[in-house]
């Protein structure tokens, strides 16, 4: 087996900034995704990504190139109170969630996105949790089927409409 190219870590603070302008660059050219000037409020919560992390319990990930390149991350919620998302998620018990996954484009295809995956499914296992919260969008579909290869489940009673946009909620039941 090939050793990743990348590693899975806690970001830094002096990190915050470039995951952000990541996350701005991969969400707003996905396609049926609202852009920018649609959804501002949105943008500006992506590149202001550090500010997740006043919360106790929320972490961000990162996935760090050999080289120190940054190619994607994650937040991590061990309490779902400070997830932030629409619908009842908020309220869910027992429960860790992960939000805002993004790759960079010029990393696709390295297992990124499932290894920040897993590695909040490990923390929640860390803290006896009993199950991940996810939500995704129509334009993420590549991403269901990664999910739903990780034991995911499509959950409806966790969707939402963020706006005009619909919003579809995961679970996964931790043993």
């Amino acid at each position: 087996m090939q050793p990743q190219p990348y590693t899975i870590r806690k970001a830094a603070p002096d990190e915050f900034a470039a995951l952000g302008q990541l996350m701005v660059q991969v969400y707003s050219q996905l396609d049926g995704f609202p852009k920018p000037e649609e959804q501002p409020a949105y943008y500006q919560m992506l590149s202001n990504i550090g500010e997740f992390t006043q919360h106790p319990g929320v972490e961000i990930l990162v996935a760090v190139s050999e080289k120190g390149t940054l190619n994607g991350g994650v937040v991590f919620f061990r309490d779902l109170q400070f997830y932030g998302s629409g619908g009842t998620a908020t309220q869910e018990k027992n429960a860790a969630g992960f939000r805002l996954l993004a790759v960079s484009p010029e990393a696709r295809g390295l297992g990124i996105g499932r290894a920040l995956t897993q590695a909040c499914i490990q923390r929640a296992k860390d803290h006896q949790l009993s199950q991940v919260i996810i939500h995704s969008t129509k334009a993420m579909q590549t991403a269901w089927k990664m999910y739903e290869k990780l034991g995911f489940s499509r959950s409806e009673d966790l969707d939402f409409m963020q706006g005009e946009l619909p919003v579809f909620g995961f679970r996964l039941h931790l043993k």
